[in-house]
C-alpha cells in the first residue's frame, strides 16, 4: 500500500530518480492515522483490505497531492455502514477545509444527506438543479431525472 500511495506522489518522495522510502512511509503513516486506515503493515496488499479501507487508501494518495477539487464517484458503493459514516465525515472535513467536492452518487439518500447543491443528469445531460437541498426529496430528484 505504501507504493500504491506513493506512485502519484513520486515528485514529493524522490530526488534524481531515487525514492526516499522513509519519507514516503512517514507520509503514508500520517494518513493511516488521520483517516483511520485499518492495516497490519505498510507493505500489505491493498486487495486484502476491506472495501472501506481500500477507499481510504485511494483517498490518501490524492489528499497527499493537496488538490483543491476532489471528485468522489460512488464513494461508498460496496462498503459497510461504519465505513460509509467515516467516508462521509472525511468528505465533510475536506469541505470545511475549503476543498471543492464533487460527489457522483446513485444513492439518493446519500446525495440528499451530503450535498449543498444537486445537479441531476440523465443520458449525459443536466436535466435539473436543486439549490434548496434541505427541502428536497428523492421524488424531486427522480422527477428531474426523467424530465
Amino acid at each position: 500500500m505504501r507504493e500504491n500511495f506513493g506512485h502519484p506522489n513520486l515528485d514529493q518522495f524522490s530526488r534524481f530518480s531515487v525514492i526516499n522510502r522513509a519519507r514516503e512511509s512517514k507520509a503514508f503513516g500520517d494518513y493511516v492515522e488521520s483517516i483511520r486506515i485499518k492495516i497490519s503493515h505498510h507493505e500489505q496488499l491493498a486487495k486484502n483490505l476491506s472495501g472501506g479501507n481500500q477507499q481510504k487508501v485511494v483517498l490518501a494518495k490524492w489528499l497527499q497531492r493537496n488538490c483543491e477539487v476532489i471528485i468522489f464517484d460512488e464513494p461508498t458503493r460496496g462498503i459497510d455502514v461504519g465505513a460509509k459514516y467515516e467516508i462521509y465525515l472525511l468528505i465533510q472535513e475536506l469541505a470545511t477545509q475549503g476543498k471543492a467536492i464533487i460527489m457522483i452518487s446513485s444513492e439518493l439518500p446519500e446525495v440528499l444527506g451530503m450535498a449543498d447543491r444537486i445537479l441531476v443528469m440523465h443520458e449525459g445531460r443536466v436535466t435539473g438543479e436543486i439549490t434548496d437541498v434541505k427541502g428536497a426529496t428523492q421524488e424531486d430528484i427522480m422527477n428531474l431525472a426523467v424530465a
